[in-house]
């Protein structure tokens, strides 16, 4: 499909019936519960077997894969192209950091203990390592053969410094002299010198020189800066003309002028090179003093941790390349030797553009229908509101300013709310949500918030945040002692006319603005009861010392969640059993916990339809003859991060609907504090049925994974209309609204989400 075709896709007509679409939706004919496996065979079925089992790892590289195919694929435009080959270098930094860094460490260790799957962590860190050279070498290879060309036809030009006129030449070094000189500092490995230390995911330059032709060779290490733009613009005589624009890569500047760095010596070679070091840094909890120590102590080590990888220019002579292997202490299946760029993060860059025709349309989230007549003045109507009917937002087809800030904004505001709690996980440097919260305790509101300081990656961030709330006299909890609390919900208790009222934020998402614009979560605003008091226990217990065995309706791990999600799916197989109708609809990030996956093994056998929509790993071979032939598992990957969690179990007809913080994983289910609250209002639970049935019939984002783990992304019929799922949920929540109410919202501009998708594909959780 041309990119002006991908650009025009029209618009799929929307599902007549709604409230069924749950039920609606199958592929395929699906084998009845009489045909299902007996007794008898599924007593035979070892369970155990290793060979039941996909890798975690091999399976979110899995998802890398398809990831780094929104880059290959040439129906996309080509700067959301250019957006993914980013978007992937990120992730993969990510993971070696913390996958690859914590098998290390079990390597280290001499641990051997088998994973499910049957693998050792040196199998898993070898295979890892053979899947990824090849993920890479496809990565410069649609770089080079594709993207890289389409953006020279386009006029956009990122050429190698040998290339450019004199004249442009002459400019650069006037701008590398001025603006890029001062801020290097080489660093040279002597007799009289260390190894110098390299910074994590640092681009650098080995510089070899001599003093003359007999003296000995000599190492420097020279850091490309990361506070100058990695693509310098070239505006000589000859470089850019009819607004064509033209870009060198910085670090061929830096090295085209090294002779002003390193005067009066000889340049014997310089090539490019990057290391990765372990993230996987821990201390104990329980004799640290504080939790707060424990924190600063992990960003200090992170600076020094094992090197996991490093990636060298493919023209690095041998004795450079040998150094670096020496003095780092890698291993030589962990030197990447890459033909071209080493670090795509900066094309992100290139998205500022001003060439609409190379984007995505640009999308503005939208405001609620349920908020858009409501006086952004009057607190009382949007409470008024909620206590009405219970309201789901949709980030970020909903704006995130509009409902959950605004939400919290006019708590921290009303007369008559008391207090709010909230449990921050992540959220965005300059929090509007963090400074409500302050507002509240200034207006002598009782605000209490929970700030998990062991968020990976941003223990930073909260740790200031942690700070600033402490100053303005807030009560705020750290964490606990051997779980992170990954919840994500928020409590108001407001006085009115009947009595004191419980106003609650149930949500899949972060309280992050910006992350809200890229991640496709949802959250439910309700005045249940039961709902809140069971936040009230969790809150109690964030700052108590003691979690609650028993909630009215809360799933709430490590409590009850595991032991309830284990008895709705066991509900589906004994009704398949007795021959009703028995279905599992359930939409997460990843599925990786064994007894999860051998709970919706012993379902398909009995006979349950199954359909898994897992964002990320998935550790369940769907289609095994005897075993998992009633399920389906497929993956969504687009312009926005899937993070939503839906489990929607049929029970016969009278279904019920959870959404939530918590993934099918281990660490989920065991090791953190997670909420999931179930949808009983029966227009939200419309809703999901329409979203559920939008991603299960995507016949351009969806893909379809088969027993052996690998991936296949479905595509449109000759002739069929193209079904995406992003495209058709922003095209719904444009026409909920009022056309007068669908411009931009005060304090946000019209945007392509791909802007802010630095730092935001992937969930930053270890």
């Amino acid at each position: 499909m041309s990119h002006e075709e991908t650009m025009g896709e029209p618009e799929p007509e929307q599902p007549t019936d709604e409230t069924n679409q749950g039920d609606a939706v199958a592929d395929e004919q699906r084998p009845t519960a009489d045909e299902a496996t007996s007794d008898e065979n599924v007593a035979s079925v070892d369970l155990d077997d290793p060979a039941l089992y996909l890798n975690r790892e091999l399976s979110e590289l899995a998802f890398q894969r398809r990831v780094l195919h929104e880059a290959v694929d040439d129906r996309n435009p080509l700067l959301e192209r250019v957006k993914f080959l980013a978007i992937f270098t990120q992730n993969m930094d990510e993971f070696f950091m913390k996958r690859v860094g914590g098998l290390k460490q079990q390597m280290d260790a001499g641990v051997t203990e088998l994973t499910p799957d049957g693998r050792t962590p040196e199998e898993q860190w070898r295979e890892i390592l053979d899947t990824a050279h090849e993920l890479f070498e496809s990565q410069n290879e649609c770089y080079h053969e594709d993207i890289k060309p389409a953006l020279d036809e386009a006029g956009i030009h990122v050429r190698d410094h040998a290339d450019l006129t004199s004249d442009a030449q002459s400019e650069l070094r006037d701008y590398f002299e001025s603006s890029v000189l001062p801020t290097l500092t080489p660093l040279t490995f002597d007799p009289a010198h260390p190894f110098p230390f390299i910074s994590n995911l640092s681009l650098s330059l080995a510089v070899v020189t001599r003093d003359d032709e007999d003296a000995d060779l000599k190492f420097s290490r020279v850091k490309i800066p990361r506070n100058r733009p990695r693509f310098v613009r070239v505006d000589g005589d000859g470089a850019a003309t009819d607004g064509e624009v033209v870009y060198v890569p910085l670090e061929q500047v830096v090295e085209a002028n090294l002779d002003l760095l390193f005067p009066n010596v000889e340049v014997v070679d310089t090539s490019l090179f990057r290391v990765t070091r372990n993230a996987e840094v821990r201390r104990n909890e329980e004799v640290a003093e504080g939790l707060i120590e424990v924190i600063e102590d992990v960003l200090r080590q992170r600076r020094f941790a094992t090197v996991v990888r490093l990636e060298v220019a493919s023209d690095m002579p041998p004795e450079a390349r040998e150094l670096l292997v020496e003095q780092l202490d890698v291993d030589e299946r962990e030197v990447f030797e890459l033909d071209g760029h080493l670090d795509y993060r900066d094309f992100f860059d290139l998205m500022s553009l001003e060439r609409p025709e190379l984007k995505l349309d640009p999308w503005t989230p939208q405001v609620h229908p349920r908020f858009a007549d409501i006086d952004p003045e009057d607190s009382a109507d949007l409470f008024s509101e909620i206590r009405r009917d219970d309201v789901l937002v949709h980030h970020p087809y909903h704006s995130f300013d509009d409902t959950v800030h605004r939400f919290l904004d006019a708590a921290a505001n009303d007369p008559d709310v008391l207090a709010i709690k909230a449990a921050i996980y992540r959220t965005a440097s300059d929090s509007q949500v963090i400074e409500s919260l302050i507002d509240a305790a200034k207006n002598g509101k009782q605000v209490a918030v929970m700030v998990e300081l062991k968020a990976r990656f941003d223990e930073e961030n909260n740790l200031r945040w942690v700070k600033r709330l402490e100053e303005e006299g807030i009560h705020v909890a750290y964490g606990t002692i051997g779980l992170k609390t990954h919840s994500k919900t928020a409590l108001v208790v407001r006085e009115e006319d009947d009595g004191v009222q419980l106003y609650s934020h149930i949500a899949t998402g972060n309280y992050h603005s910006e992350t809200a614009k890229t991640y496709a979560d949802l959250g439910l605003l309700t005045t249940d009861r039961d709902i809140g008091q069971d936040l009230v226990k969790l809150f109690n217990f964030f700052t108590g010392h003691s979690l609650h065995e028993q909630y009215r309706k809360l799933l709430v791990a490590p409590e009850n969640m595991r032991e309830e999600f284990v008895r709705l799916i066991r509900r589906e197989a004994e009704h398949a059993r007795d021959g009703k109708d028995a279905r599992i609809v359930a939409k997460m990030n990843s599925l990786e916990d064994p007894d999860m996956v051998r709970e919706l093994y012993e379902a398909s056998m009995a006979g349950v339809d199954i359909d898994l929509v897992v964002r990320g790993i998935c550790r369940l071979r769907p289609g095994l003859e005897g075993v998992s032939e009633n399920v389906d598992v497929y993956s969504v990957v687009g312009r926005f991060l899937e993070h939503s969690r839906i489990f929607r179990f049929h029970n016969a007809g009278d279904p019920d609907y959870y959404i939530g913080s918590a993934d099918w994983m281990t660490r989920n289910l065991d090791r953190r504090v997670e909420a999931v609250a179930p949808v009983e209002d029966p227009d939200i639970r419309s809703e999901l049925d329409t979203v559920l049935d939008i991603m299960l019939t995507d016949n351009r984002k969806r893909w379809e994974m088969d027993a052996e783990g690998d991936y296949e992304q479905l595509r449109p019929a000759d002739g069929e209309a193209v079904r995406n799922t992003h495209q058709r949920l922003m095209h719904r929540a444009k026409e909920s609204v009022p056309e007068e109410e669908t411009k931009p919202l005060p304090g946000e501009r019209q945007r392509e989400s791909g802007v802010d998708l630095r730092d935001t594909f992937t969930d930053g959780q270890p």
